[in-house]
């Protein structure tokens, strides 16, 4: 193993200083469809415009991200020409960031020096995509190489010096048929910790070794999907959530990236989505997270999460700004480089609704002023600073309580003695209403007993609540004493947990609901969670920290009016009346147009297509829609006036990588939308194929002169059966003089799906199209083409 660089030192960074408030009361939480974060307190960043990363760095893509002990956030991001802007010429090795508010952050190094790569890896790597975790009171930094394979770093602080461990997996032969990156670790409640891995086109995971630097045990496929990679689990309320991005990462304005989800009972699946498909379904999936909305950013993925103050989630991602999407050609570690995309640090508001994540409640990604995270206490301390003066002993415990200087944390409350009886330290200033209260506790001294515990709430000896980590019963302990008479509910800490390690305790009062879980690094994989409830509403009471037979240590201590949840989603658009004009039921027999002059062909001079029995029957060609290959014959009709959506009901028979069938909204053969049922190898899968509702793009790359005509990657919208209805609605967005479509789909006509936006650059009027193309040998039957107002979007 080797050491690498340190990264540069900081610049100016300026650590939160909690605000100390005395009869702090916490609004109790609303139940709002609209309800957003509560209000910021007094010195907390109040609002925030995405990308977070702008004005910092150029580019943030594939971040991961995680609270350190110090009280601040760290983001770590895929090798890039973070500076370009700023005239440097080369990339940055997994560039680091940090940040008090998630909001506001600084350039803090990079993991790797580009003088001090190591020298076991392959010439030309770039490397990608890392994951960051706390396990036994190391950082361990995982990144992936670009040709494959994925190596280790681990650190007792988060921005190193780093450890070299070489690789964790190798580029070849891992067990998963699939390319050896993107990885992130997670660890369960029983201790076992667990690798996610795979790109394009399956996602697989393995049990690690209980230090976490090998795997352990067989590798198991999870999922799979064209594109699909990036995968990051979390664990919430007994499910398993695996978050995964599919589609293009990185083809600038035509970057379809879009993260989605399922869950599972067990970590090694079977994962499925919210429409009830498992993931190892060889169709395209639903179950979308974020995609893009039409207002300026595109292919908004490869995700990690991050909980404020509050208790909220937020997404932690990264997006293409449309306008401004690609990078001149740069040098990097493997030579010149040649259309990099920008793909900046992003967070938004990630809601639970009904036992699914959702962005913003499904609105997708943010642009323009949103309310910021939570990340500034009203109550408690970093004690970066020393003791703060409101401070004071409680507890018929003695023992002196002082604050000692830990290089990861800085400053640390730490308990003198051994008391006999529970020792605490409190902030003299009561708290009410719905709260949050965190802190990162542990019993640095070896032992067979002795506890540290989280107050969350003490009115004195017979009224008290606190969350105890518990070294000889080995469990996490919830005390409740109230008037006198003292209840506990445990639940057990694994076998390998570690009080000698730092964890993070923390704890959610909503009315008589509490419910207090503990993990290393506060990623939502909580090792215990005891949920029970309190005789009464909870009086005001104070926070702090508390020991009993074995000094204790605490950190971080803090306490935030607890989130509103938002418990509605945003309203999938509404369709209006019919419009007969631009509608067609194929009812006739013969030449479409022969039977309605409002379409006409592109390329349709030899008999491609017919009605009879009530559809239009067209066998597929052996043509196409695609750059300079522009060979495919289209069925066109003008679209209304307005805002609109066009639907079709559709049977398809492909079987063969390349055909597809399905509706576009047309200008001209360089610049079009298309949503076809669309059939598509799997990569690495020897003669396996996926079908796909594939929403396509094709028109101009902005950034090339003169602009030439590109088609990349599409979005993956919800499965396609025998039997798909497709659906495009379209608006015409006049602040940016675009048309805005969005897609959606559906296997029974009944419950769609709904995806992404695609844009395009108005220049000229759409026109409604069907097309059957890309390989011949599969037939398509159209029962209709619809075209209806819209009563809102």
């Amino acid at each position: 193993m080797t050491i690498l660089s340190t990264p540069r030192p900081l610049v100016g960074v300026v650590l939160a200083v909690p605000l100390f408030v005395a009869g702090i009361a916490f609004p109790h939480a609303a139940s709002a469809a609209t309800a957003s974060p509560p209000p910021a307190t007094a010195g907390q960043v109040r609002t925030y415009a995405n990308p977070v990363s702008q004005h910092v760095v150029d580019t943030f893509p594939d971040p991961t991200m995680i609270r350190g002990k110090d009280g601040a956030w760290y983001a770590y991001g895929t090798t890039n020409p973070i500076f370009n802007s700023k005239g440097e010429a080369g990339e940055h090795i997994l560039p680091m960031l940090r940040s008090t508010d998630l909001v506001s952050w600084q350039y803090a190094g990079d993991a790797i020096a580009a003088d001090a790569t190591p020298s076991w890896w392959p010439a030309r790597t770039r490397p990608w995509a890392p994951d960051i975790r706390y396990v036994d009171g190391t950082y361990h930094l995982t990144y992936s190489l670009s040709g494959g394979g994925v190596a280790l770093l681990t650190s007792d602080g988060p921005t190193g010096p780093w450890t070299d461990h070489g690789l964790l997996l190798p580029a070849n032969n891992s067990g998963c048929p699939t390319g050896s990156i993107d990885q992130a670790m997670f660890t369960d409640s029983d201790g076992t910790h667990y690798l996610y891995w795979g790109s394009y086109d399956t996602i697989c995971v393995s049990a690690m070794t209980p230090d976490a630097t090998a795997l352990a045990g067989p590798v198991t496929q999870v999922a799979q999907g064209r594109r699909a990679e990036g995968g990051f689990v979390v664990k919430r309320d007994g499910h398993y959530y695996l978050f995964f991005s599919d589609a293009g990462c990185c083809d600038g304005a035509f970057s379809g990236y879009t993260v989605k989800v399922g869950r599972a009972d067990d970590p090694r699946g079977p994962f499925v989505n919210q429409e009830g498909q498992f993931l190892m379904d060889r169709r395209s999936k639903g179950g979308i997270v974020a995609a893009a909305n039409g207002n300026g950013f595109v292919g908004p993925g490869h995700n990690a999460i991050q909980t404020d103050l509050s208790g909220q989630d937020w997404l932690v991602y990264h997006a293409i700004p449309a306008d401004d999407p690609d990078f001149p050609p740069v040098n990097g570690g493997g030579g010149r480089l040649a259309a990099l995309s920008k793909r900046p640090l992003m967070i938004d508001r990630l809601d639970w609704i009904d036992g699914w994540p959702v962005l913003r409640a499904g609105a997708g990604p943010s642009s323009g002023e949103q309310p910021a995270p939570v990340t500034q206490a009203v109550a408690g301390s970093t004690f970066n600073e020393g003791i703060p003066p409101e401070w004071v002993p409680a507890g018929a415990g003695v023992g002196r309580w002082t604050v000692t200087q830990v290089p990861d944390a800085q400053g640390v409350l730490s308990q003198a003695g051994s008391p006999a009886q529970p020792s605490l330290f409190v902030q003299a200033s009561p708290v009410s209403g719905d709260r949050r209260i965190e802190g990162d506790l542990r019993l640095p001294q070896a032992g067979d007993a002795g506890s540290v515990g989280l107050v969350i709430s003490d009115r004195g000896p017979q009224n008290r609540v606190v969350a105890w980590l518990d070294r000889g019963r080995r469990a996490l302990v919830v005390s409740v004493t109230d008037r006198g008479d003292t209840t506990e509910t445990s639940a057990p800490l694994p076998a390998s947990f570690n009080l000698g390690s730092w964890h993070t305790v923390s704890a959610e009062l909503r009315g008589t609901s509490l419910s207090v879980d503990v993990s290393a690094d506060r990623l939502r994989d909580a090792q215990a969670v005891v949920r029970t409830s309190l005789p009464d509403t909870p009086a005001p009471g104070r926070i702090g920290a508390a020991s009993l037979n074995a000094p204790g240590q605490a950190d971080n201590i803090s306490a935030a009016p607890l989130y509103q949840p938002v418990t509605e989603r945003v309203p999938d658009p509404v369709l209006g009346d019919l419009k007969p004009a631009y509608s067609d039921e194929f009812n006739a027999t013969g030449r479409p147009e022969s039977s309605d002059p409002s379409w006409g062909w592109v390329r349709g001079t030899s008999a491609v297509a017919g009605e009879s029995g009530g559809a239009l029957t067209w066998s597929s060609q052996s043509a196409d829609l695609y750059n300079a290959n522009n060979t495919a014959s289209v069925l066109l009709r003008d679209t209304p006036e307005g805002d609109f959506a066009v639907e079709t009901k559709l049977d398809f028979t492909g079987t063969n990588p390349a055909q597809q069938a399905g509706i576009v909204l047309y200008e001209n053969d360089d610049r079009y939308l298309k949503l076809v049922h669309s059939v598509l190898p799997i990569n690495r899968i020897p003669a396996a194929v996926t079908h796909q509702t594939e929403f396509g793009k094709e028109g101009e790359r902005p950034t090339t002169t003169p602009p030439m005509p590109v088609f990349n990657g599409p979005m993956f919208g919800g499965p396609p059966a025998g039997t798909t209805w497709l659906r495009l609605v379209y608006h015409y967005d006049a602040a940016r003089q675009e048309h805005d479509v969005r897609m959606a789909s559906s296997t029974d006509g009944t419950h769609w799906v709904w995806g992404g936006t695609w844009s395009l650059p108005v220049q000229g009027k759409l026109r409604i199209g069907l097309v059957s193309m890309g390989g011949a040998g599969a037939v398509a039957s159209f029962d209709y083409v619809r075209t209806y107002g819209i009563v809102s979007r």
